[in-house]
């Protein structure tokens, strides 16, 4: 069995940091209603479907309970298709990464970073998603080989409890991944028969490695690293996608992560690559991008208390009702009556139309666009980042239904507007988050 790279994705929220926050810099920041759930989502959506689903991340919504089986759901996989975690560092991505070498599948690591305000995390850190899909077929990059190293290591740590984490002193770390880096790169060229590598890539959650990768590891053509600052789980592979992004036939790429030891993974991309890149490259959604101002950022990461609402909060979503209606709430899936054509968003027994009972086949809009029927700015409804907008969306081929706006911009939307779909929260009640869609304008 050959495994490749068969195709790749990734995905910036679209917030940045403002300068009131004196942070220099376009520091990446999900939105209040995203976390690394919603974001594998948007980095994987596209990708053909996958035999396996491996979810890595350092800060996982949800613990004692499957983070990847939303994921699964909204990506509409088969049950049969296995899905899994991986938590607790930013090393699981690669430990994902060996589970799919060995038999193909999909990997996909987000991370929402959060530091103590005015820390290094939160100056150089970013939050983010990408997405790897591995198999045999045709191949946009072949696997060269992979090696490893592991190292006991008090360099960066975080309280199961706490939302912000501790590092030590930079200098201490840097002289113990260092060697291990450039070790690792070494036996992988050898391995392979190569004096360096076209592309380097080297991540790490100690500055002072990426700070000096290009002298750690060179790359004949390129050396860099993640593209966004620390993003945990997601670093190896976002650094990789902006490679993929921009890289031309037959040239090595070597990923070296250095945290808790060091993780090594050459590549050699194919003449397919060129044609097969991700649809929006990981340069272009950097380039793009909103302000959000501290107090409101802080108040998203939970590290400022902003007065609540004066009004009934929403209540806690439901296993029973939260399962019966999986297919509408995770892939979007309304039903089609099979009588006269036409298609009920939520999914509906009896149709509207032509009043036919159970003549209904289930389909799925969440990967179409649609237009702005009608429209509502709400500017009393609580909201982290108000003032809410609703609207009415028809949708290619028929569906008609009100959704939430995500990164509401009031001054982009009118009727008419076209809009496409996002995986998001709508709010997070008795611990319990409620995943479903939203609109946002294209």
């Amino acid at each position: 069995m050959t495994i490749g790279v068969l195709a790749y994705g990734a995905y910036l929220p679209s917030y940045r940091l403002g300068a009131d926050s004196g942070v220099r810099g376009r520091r990446v920041v999900a939105s209040f209603d995203e976390d690394a759930t919603t974001m594998a989502v948007e980095a994987a959506r596209g990708l053909p479907a996958p035999g396996s689903l491996w979810w890595a991340s350092t800060t996982p919504p949800y613990l004692d309970k499957t983070n990847a089986a939303a994921v699964h759901a909204a990506l509409r996989l088969p049950s049969s298709v296995p899905a899994a975690d991986l938590v607790g560092s930013a090393r699981s991505t690669f430990a994902a990464l060996r589970a799919a070498l060995a038999t193909g599948g999909l990997v996909v690591a987000a991370d929402v970073r959060v530091g103590k305000p005015g820390s290094l995390d939160e100056k150089g850190g970013g939050d983010g998603a990408a997405a790897l899909l591995l198999g045999e077929g045709p191949a946009i990059a072949e696997v060269l080989g992979s090696a490893g190293d592991t190292l006991e290591l008090l360099d960066r740590w975080r309280d199961p409890q706490r939302t912000t984490g501790e590092q030590w002193e930079e200098r201490f770390g840097f002289e113990q991944y260092a060697g291990l880096v450039r070790s690792v790169a070494a036996r992988l060229l050898d391995d392979a028969g190569l004096a360096e590598a076209d592309h380097v890539v080297v991540t790490s959650g100690n500055a002072g490695i990426t700070k000096r990768a290009g002298a750690l590891v060179k790359g004949a053509l390129s050396s860099s690293g993640s593209p966004i600052g620390f993003s945990g789980a997601a670093d190896p592979l976002l650094g990789l996608a902006a490679v993929l992004d921009t890289a031309g036939p037959d040239e090595t790429i070597l990923v070296l992560s250095a945290v808790d030891g060091c993780d090594g993974l050459l590549l050699r991309t194919t003449p397919l690559l060129p044609s097969h890149r991700a649809a929006r490259s990981v340069a272009a959604q950097l380039e793009t991008g909103r302000e959000v101002r501290y107090p409101t950022y802080l108040s998203w990461r939970g590290l400022l208390e902003r007065e609540l609402p004066r009004r009934p909060e929403p209540d806690r979503p439901a296993g029973p009702p939260s399962y019966r209606a999986g297919e509408w709430k995770f892939g979007f899936t309304g039903s089609r009556c099979t009588a006269c054509g036409f298609l009920h968003l939520p999914p509906l027994r009896v149709c509207r139309s032509c009043s036919a009972v159970d003549a209904m086949e289930p389909e799925s809009v969440a990967d179409l666009t649609g237009k702005v029927a009608t429209f509502t700015i709400d500017r009393l409804a609580f909201s982290p980042s108000p003032p809410v907008v609703d609207v009415v969306v028809d949708f290619e081929g028929g569906g008609r239904t009100t959704l939430e706006v995500a990164d509401a911009d009031p001054g982009l939307i009118d009727v008419g507007t076209e809009v496409g779909l996002v995986f998001r929260r709508l709010f997070t009640a008795g611990n319990v988050h409620n995943y479903f869609w939203k609109a946002r304008v294209r």
